[in-house]
């Protein structure tokens, strides 16, 4: 399954705040204790025998954010929210990536790593999946822990068409949306939003169920390679 948008990729690189509008935060990383290495309310998320991340909050550019530094290696931070995207549809983030992953590459497994993802896991029951993909999962999780039945990446790619959507090269039940990709927008703060509520219904073709955990990730364990990135806050936008 890929699926190529451009002209309706239901990406928005957004301005200043609407006012009027209902927010629940789930990233308030630049309100965060000073004295944590990571933000209250996060936890890490590990994958059984591979070298973690190092996140921790750190100032940067006049705000206190997340710094994200992968030396061949892919852990996460994640936050586990039940949100329902029927009242909190829009997905709402900023980052700054340091840099590219030059072997990246999104139809790979050998090239399946990125400097910066969000993460979103969905409280999808395990039997509404074929025989086989339960017993996929069920092993995946023997190997590597924790692995969502079903789950939205909105990456930042090497060279791959901003508005692609397509499945992970290494399980059909994680899709990647690409919403920014090239060395263009490097070293720079980016602002994205995103419907989640659409983009479920458009890969999947039905209503979604709650989000139940969201995670901030950036790899380099397939590639070998290194990334850094910085994650400012997180929120989602009801309508």
């Amino acid at each position: 399954m890929k699926i190529t948008l451009l002209a309706l990729a239901l990406l928005m690189i957004v301005n200043p705040d609407e006012p009027g509008l209902a927010t629940m935060n789930v990233g308030d990383f630049s309100g965060s204790d000073s004295d944590t290495m990571i933000p209250a309310g996060w936890e890490t998320m590990r994958f059984r025998g591979l070298k973690p991340t190092e996140y921790s909050l750190t100032e940067l550019d006049g705000r206190r954010v997340v710094k994200a530094v992968s030396e061949a290696s892919s852990s996460g931070l994640l936050r586990r929210e039940m949100i329902d995207l029927n009242e909190f549809p829009i997905l709402e983030w900023s980052w700054k990536v340091g840099n590219l992953i030059e072997k990246g590459d999104v139809t790979q497994k050998d090239g399946d790593d990125y400097p910066a993802r969000i993460y979103l896991m969905f409280d999808y029951s395990l039997r509404n999946l074929s025989w086989s993909q339960r017993n996929l999962i069920r092993l995946t999780r023997i190997v590597y822990g924790r692995v969502p039945s079903r789950a939205i990446n909105y990456i930042y790619a090497n060279q791959e068409s901003v508005g692609l959507i397509t499945e992970n090269p290494y399980t059909d039940l994680v899709t990647m949306v690409v919403v920014d990709a090239g060395s263009e927008n490097t070293g720079q703060w980016r602002t994205y939003r995103r419907n989640v509520l659409d983009d479920y219904r458009l890969i999947y073709g039905e209503n979604p169920p709650p989000v139940e955990a969201i995670a901030i990730m950036t790899d380099s364990d397939d590639t070998g390679g290194s990334a850094v990135t910085w994650f400012g806050d997180i929120r989602f936008i009801g309508n």
